[in-house]
C-alpha cells in the first residue's frame, strides 16, 4: 500500500478541494524520499538528499549544456519507419507512432549545434523516454549527419548516449549502424577535430560496443551504468557475484575505461574546458 497515494493525497484533497496536480511530487528510484518537482527540475534532476543522478529529458540537458545561448537542430535522413514489418506484442509500427507522440520526436536521438562556455559544437543527444534510446536507423542517420555536420564546420562532436542498445524491431538494420556510426566518427577523428562522449545511465548494448567509447575524452555521470551486457546476465552466465559497482562509471574510473566521472552541475563548465583546449581556445 503506498501511504502517500492512498492516505495522505486524499486528506490533502479534502482540505483544499480538487485542485491539487497529480505531479507535484516525483520520488528518488534510490533513497525513495520524496522531492518537489520544481526543487527537483531547479537542481537538474539531481536528488538533493542521495545526490543521485536521474534521467533528464533531451529539452533540459539542452537548456543545461547551452544556457540561453541558441541551440539550433541539424535536419538528417529519415529512413523507412518500418523495414521488417515487425510485430511482437505490438506492431513496431504501433510503437513507433506512440513514442512521437509523446515524445514529440521522430526518434531517439536529437542533433544541433550551439556553443557550450563560447565553444562551438554539434551534439547528439539521446532521450531514454522513447523506446529506451535504442538505435535504430534513424539514430545512426543522426550521427553521420551530426559528424559531417562538425566536419564541414570545423566544430567539436559532442554525443551523450542514453541507451539500452541495438533496437531491437529493425533486426540486422539496426546492427549495421554500428560500423556507420564508427565510419562517421573515424571522419572527425581524421579531421583532427574533438570527440567528446557524455556517458549517461545507461549507455549499454550496441551503443557502448561502437561511437559511445571511441572518444578523445570519456566523461560520465555519477552512478551510470556503463557496459555491453548488464551485470545480472554476467552473474546468471558465469554463476558468481560481481563487485560491488561493477560496470558503474565509478568503478570504470578506477580501472581506466573512463576519463572522468562529473556531477551534472559541473559539466556545462567541464566539457567547455576540455573543448578549449583540445581546440586550442
Amino acid at each position: 500500500m503506498n501511504w502517500l497515494t492512498n492516505f495522505v493525497r486524499p486528506k490533502i484533497r479534502a482540505l483544499v478541494g480538487n485542485d491539487v496536480p497529480d505531479n507535484l511530487w516525483e520520488k528518488c528510484p534510490k533513497c525513495e524520499q520524496m522531492i518537489f518537482r520544481k526543487e527537483l527540475s531547479a537542481n537538474f534532476y539531481v536528488c538533493p538528499h542521495c545526490d543521485h543522478h536521474m534521467k533528464i529529458s533531451v529539452a533540459d540537458r539542452i537548456s543545461m549544456l547551452f544556457g540561453d545561448g541558441e541551440f539550433s537542430k541539424i535536419p538528417y535522413y529519415q529512413c523507412t519507419s518500418d523495414p521488417l514489418k515487425f510485430k511482437d506484442t505490438k506492431r513496431y509500427s504501433d510503437r513507433l507512432r506512440t513514442a512521437r507522440e509523446s515524445c514529440h520526436e521522430n526518434d531517439a536521438a536529437v542533433v544541433g549545434y550551439g556553443s557550450i562556455g563560447g565553444q562551438k559544437a554539434v551534439a547528439v543527444l539521446f532521450s531514454f523516454d522513447f523506446m529506451g534510446g535504442s538505435m535504430g536507423m534513424d539514430v545512426g542517420e543522426a550521427i553521420i549527419a551530426g559528424a559531417e555536420y562538425a566536419v564541414a564546420k570545423g566544430y567539436s562532436f559532442l554525443v551523450i548516449p542514453c541507451s539500452g542498445g541495438a533496437r531491437m524491431q529493425e533486426g540486422i538494420f539496426s546492427l549495421m549502424q554500428m560500423p556507420r556510426t564508427v565510419a562517421a566518427v573515424n571522419k572527425v577523428k581524421k579531421a583532427k577535430l574533438p570527440y567528446i562522449v557524455l556517458l549517461t545511465n545507461p549507455t549499454t548494448g550496441g551503443v557502448s560496443a561502437s561511437f559511445a567509447m571511441l572518444g578523445d575524452m570519456h566523461i560520465a555521470e555519477p552512478g551510470a551504468l556503463i557496459a555491453f551486457t548488464g551485470p545480472r546476465v554476467i552473474e546468471a552466465t558465469i554463476h558468481e557475484k560481481l563487485p560491488n559497482g561493477f560496470q558503474q562509471s565509478e568503478y570504470l574510473m578506477d580501472h581506466g575505461m573512463i576519463d572522468l566521472v562529473v556531477h551534472r552541475k559541473k559539466l556545462p563548465e567541464t566539457i567547455a574546458k576540455i573543448l578549449a583546449i583540445l581546440t586550442h581556445g
